[in-house]
């Protein structure tokens, strides 16, 4: 390695007309002689959160043992080859609420019961808005809040509870839930371009006459890779080709979409794929741009709303999500919604190896990383808010075991992990909402 007295500011950006680039964690923003290197480039720590739709088939998801060298069960198979940064827990218990779906929405990330009320909308803050509070200081975006279904506040929805509760997980503060984005364009621009509209027409008119984002501000890379050493300029090289690859993906979903002259009377934005699973890799994609850009350390996600009706048709599943979820012990629909719900841990899957093939530092983006996963709801015939199935992600610069199954068999909150996660994120707490400790066992030694 050649020590040079070059060291990039982290928050250095590529600039040009309507465009600014943030750029990737290099080595030369590491200080020559500053000390421990590994410190600096493991400084940065992350919270993400992944929620999906409707509960789990329990029976398919939880390992049959405690400890390390648990088997996997068929959901939890996609998630085997990240065994060592990987912890399930089990016995977790979110708090009771009238209102099932909106109940599980809304107490995955709050640990607060939905007010029943269909005009007001009130919880808490949520756990990833107190991660936003610390981490945001440092980033462009204090969080960000993605979902793969639009906002709905007129269709399936719990009885007496506003729509709002079921379409978000994330809030701001006890009457502000934040609104979750499922438009890859409007994200993209949101991250990368500067000003823009979310008209969908005018966007489709300015991307045909305007070059792509990033032709702006390549030309000013050429005096950057000037200034870089051979391993930085590879790590800058495959971070714009990422970037690019991502923009051509969403050109081609809005390309798609405007030829499509049959689509139901659905509200379809450009930019959003037809396909679930494309859709699905391009917002992990985003996220982990997100990431690796330094532009938020915060992002929550929704693989769907509760209540949702989507169908699968990609695996073969024609049926309702929601409907089918309400399986009356029958076997065919058990195995039809964990078919469902390994789809979605392939797809989970997806982000975590995208995350662990993205170098930063000495490690990884999923080695300086924490990733909750999981659902608001266990059994979804009987809207079980006890034993959710929560999955835990990542390194967290060394700061949490991996390789792991817990089983509670007493009956502990959710905020007990919420607190510990917040903690291992660098975010000091002494509770949260009805948290009675921490998970211990998490803590790395």
């Amino acid at each position: 390695m050649i020590i040079t007295k070059l060291a990039l500011s982290r928050r250095e950006m590529l600039r040009a007309a309507g465009a600014a680039i943030a750029l990737p964690f290099l080595d030369s923003m590491i200080p020559a002689f500053g000390g421990s290197r590994a410190l600096a480039a493991g400084a940065v720590r992350r919270l993400g959160v992944v929620y999906v739709p409707n509960g789990m088939m329990m029976p398919f998801f939880t390992p049959a043992t405690e400890g390390a060298g648990f088997e996997f069960k068929p959901i939890l198979k996609p998630l085997e080859p990240f065994r060592d940064q990987l912890r399930v827990i089990s016995g977790l218990n979110g708090v009771v609420s009238t209102g099932a779906h909106a109940g599980a929405s809304t107490r995955f990330l709050t640990a607060v019961a939905a007010k029943k009320s269909d005009s007001e909308l009130v919880a808490d803050v949520s756990m990833d808005q107190f991660a936003a509070r610390e981490l945001g200081k440092q980033t462009q975006f204090a969080s960000l809040e993605l979902a793969l279904e639009g906002r709905d506040f007129a269709g399936s929805c719990d009885i007496g509870y506003s729509c709002g509760y079921t379409n978000t997980i994330a809030w701001r503060s006890a009457t502000t839930p934040l609104p979750m984005e499922n438009d890859p364009r409007v994200v993209f621009e949101r991250l990368f371009g500067e000003g823009g509209t979310t008209d969908a027409r005018v966007r489709a008119a300015r991307l045909r006459a305007d070059r792509s984002i990033l032709d702006s501000v390549l030309e000013k890379t050429a005096g950057l890779q000037q200034r870089l050493g051979s391993q930085d300029r590879s790590k800058l090289s495959d971070y714009l080709e990422a970037i690019r690859d991502v923009e051509r993906r969403i050109l081609l979903a809005e390309d798609q979409s405007a030829k499509n002259v049959t689509l139901p009377v659905v509200a379809q934005p450009a930019g959003v794929p037809a396909s679930y699973d494309d859709h699905a890799k391009l917002m992990f994609d985003l996220q982990v741009l997100a990431y690796q850009s330094d532009l938020t350390r915060v992002i929550t996600f929704m693989m769907g709303r509760e209540i949702s009706g989507r169908t699968y048709p990609e695996i073969g599943v024609n049926e309702a999500h929601h409907p089918i979820s309400h399986h009356q012990n029958d076997q065919t629909k058990i195995a039809t919604v964990a078919k469902i719900n390994t789809f979605h841990t392939t797809l989970f899957s997806y982000y975590l190896e995208k995350l662990k093939a993205t170098p930063e530092g000495d490690g990884t983006l999923l080695d300086h990383s924490l990733v909750l996963y999981g659902s608001g709801m266990g059994n979804p015939n009987i809207h079980d808010h006890v034993n959710l199935p929560i999955i835990v992600a990542g390194g967290a610069a060394g700061r949490v075991k991996g390789g792991r199954h817990l089983q509670y068999t007493e009956p502990t909150p959710l905020a007990n992990l919420h607190l510990t996660l917040l903690e291992r994120a660098g975010v000091r707490m002494d509770a949260f909402a009805d948290s009675k400790g921490k998970v211990d066992e998490l803590l790395a030694l």
